[in-house]
């Protein structure tokens, strides 16, 4: 039994994976925290997480950017892995978790979702056939109308996975409104769209002379990154320190 502490807990996704592990025999969430407090949880929920004493093998965080440093330091007090999940950190946030994997296993991943993250290794796969052989690469990407980052951070890790299998010779391309040029075969082309509640769908087009292939994942609901995070904090209690990603959670379910 992996016990959880939901850091985020009222939140959407929090919600979302309080429903997940109710369900899941394996996983107890036994604690959450927000700054919002919450009765109906099932379980306590803290708005100050240095307030938390409930013994854990793991954290989940689907919280807010602001939330992630006190979150670093009680992780490395407690000695607890976290499952880190919250998005737009900054620059010195990014390096103090990179610090703090010294410490405890930090699993990061720009998406939770297990389709996303195998389709990143077809990608790779793709970019070393098409890309030489002169294709052109765009990824478009759609969100509800409240996301207010653009492009998504999927988008962006979708890009790293072509361009590392491209040994790096992409530019990202996010506008071309300001442009009168024929396209230039090192453009990798990142498009957003925002509107209703579209939860996501992320599309990969690779297009050459007379014919196109396109990759397309499409999340219905966000209990996809729930279901993804739940596996992540299984796989990651009892890990050594170290950073850690959704392609070892994967790998590890092949064995």
């Amino acid at each position: 039994m992996t016990k959880i502490i939901m850091h985020g807990a009222c939140g959407r996704m929090g919600r979302v994976i309080t429903d997940i592990v109710k369900a899941d025999p394996d996983a107890e969430i036994v604690a959450g925290v927000d700054i919002v407090g919450r009765d109906d949880a099932g379980y306590p929920v803290f708005t100050d997480i240095n307030a938390c004493d409930v013994e854990a093998d793991v954290i989940i965080d689907f919280s807010n950017a602001t939330a992630v440093d006190a979150l670093l330091d009680y992780a490395v007090e407690k000695q607890l892995p976290i499952v880190l999940c919250s998005t737009g950190l900054s620059t010195e946030l990014l390096d103090k978790v990179r610090e703090t994997s010294a410490k405890i296993a930090i699993l990061k991943s720009a998406n939770m979702s297990l389709g996303v993250n195998t389709i990143m290794g077809l990608l790779k796969s793709a970019t070393k056939v098409f890309v030489p052989a002169g294709f052109d690469v765009e990824i478009v990407e759609q969100h509800h109308h409240t996301k207010l980052d653009a492009p998504s951070g999927t988008a962006l890790a979708l890009a790293d996975a072509i361009n590392e299998a491209a040994d790096g010779q992409f530019e990202y391309i996010y506008n071309r409104s300001d442009r009168r040029a024929v396209r230039d075969k090192k453009e990798l082309g990142i498009s957003a769209v925002r509107a209703g509640t579209i939860p996501g769908t992320h599309d990969v087009i690779f297009a050459g002379q007379d014919e196109v292939i396109e990759i397309r994942h499409i999340a219905y609901s966000r209990s996809i990154f729930g279901v993804g995070a739940v596996s992540a904090a299984k796989f990651l209690a009892g890990k050594k320190p170290g950073m850690y990603d959704m392609q070892d959670v994967i790998a590890a379910q092949q064995e």
